[in-house]
């Protein structure tokens, strides 16, 4: 099944907390979810709510990180085969499997503030935007490590928008340093879960694998 390419708010909707998917105008509070509630799509979307199995929350949960960060399920089950045999690390494999997440290309570059949406950032990465320590770098989904550079390429023509969405940045991860005034960070270090803000119960994603 390809990438979706449908209506992204609707997506924050069916899952019911905000998935970062628009970047301004989520911001200005013009998103689907501040203005219809966390209601389902669709014309039954405001009807009675079924109570839902175990099972079923666990898929939903599954479903949620993969649309929060983008990800197609394929990539997303390697990522979680590769958190559980790195237990050995005294690491939860819920917050290794959210650490690979956030090490991804794409997340890095919209934590840094260069861009309003993964989708964005997927863009700017796939086109020759995005240098990594000095050379360009085409793979959104290729994973950091600390040390790396990040830095939005001289002359690229995306430098405005990248501009743009670093006034939309409240706050860098303590695990990033950035400088916004020359489009260039740093990954200082793995995130600790604590500092992973993201709307995903984890420990469900966990259970759903141990199931198969």
């Amino acid at each position: 099944m390809g990438r979706y390419t449908g209506p992204v708010e609707r997506l924050s909707r069916r899952e019911g907390v905000d998935l970062e998917l628009k970047g301004a105008r989520r911001l200005a509070g013009k998103g689907a979810l501040e203005r219809r509630g966390a209601l389902p799509p669709g014309q039954h979307g405001g009807g009675r709510r079924v109570k839902t199995s175990v099972y079923a929350q666990q898929l939903r949960e599954k479903q949620r990180a993969k649309r929060y960060y983008g990800v197609r399920e394929k990539q997303f089950r390697r990522l979680l085969n590769e958190a559980a045999k790195r237990n050995a690390e005294n690491t939860v494999t819920g917050e290794r499997l959210l650490q690979l997440l956030e090490q991804r290309v794409d997340n890095v570059v919209v934590r840094l503030g260069f861009a309003a949406t993964r989708a964005q950032a997927r863009q700017f990465v796939s086109h020759g935007h995005v240098l990594v320590n000095g050379v360009r770098h085409t793979i959104a989904s290729a994973r950091l490590k600390p040390g790396d550079v990040v830095t939005i390429k001289d002359g690229a023509p995306i430098k405005p928008l990248a501009q743009e969405a670093t006034e939309l940045v409240a706050i860098v991860p303590a695990w990033l340093e950035a400088d916004h005034d020359g489009l260039s960070g740093r990954v200082l270090r793995l995130p600790t879960r604590q500092e992973i803000q993201v709307p995903i119960t984890e420990h469900l994603i966990v259970e759903l694998a141990g199931r198969s």
